[in-house]
């Protein structure tokens, strides 16, 4: 496992408390799973994934990612629609474990609130956050 000091954080990506992060796309929110949470689940072997125009609230759940080591439920990060899926983890599910910040995103949102954004830590907070401060 990685030290926290070793995480790949971006900048421009926004956190959760529950290792959710989102980037803003326009009038849409990418959401994945960290670095942080890809690497203490280990290899991902499935990940289930909702359909294009359920909704959601913020901080529901929204899919599932199984990994060699447990079943993790993922939060929404606000509230909102989900507008696209990422069809090809359905045959690289560890694709979450290679790219978590690129190719191995989860879902693609409509946000009802963008405002909830605000809720979420900036790459200096969620690394506080998670090393315990």
């Amino acid at each position: 496992m990685k030290k926290v000091d070793e995480l790949n954080l971006p900048d421009d990506l926004q956190y959760t408390q529950s290792h959710e992060w989102a980037r803003s796309e326009g009038e849409k929110l990418k959401v994945g799973l960290t670095d942080y949470a890809q690497d203490q689940m280990g290899e991902v072997v499935f990940v289930e994934l909702p359909s294009p125009g359920e909704s959601f609230r913020q901080k529901e759940v929204f899919s599932t990612v199984e990994s060699v080591k447990a079943v993790a439920e993922v939060y929404m990060p606000v509230g909102g629609k989900i507008a696209l899926v990422n069809e090809s983890l359905r045959d690289d599910p560890e694709m979450v474990n290679r790219d978590p910040y690129g190719q191995g995103w989860l879902v693609e949102i409509e946000p009802d609130e963008p405002s909830q954004v605000q809720d979420m830590f900036d790459s200096a907070g969620y690394r506080k956050m998670v090393r315990g401060g």
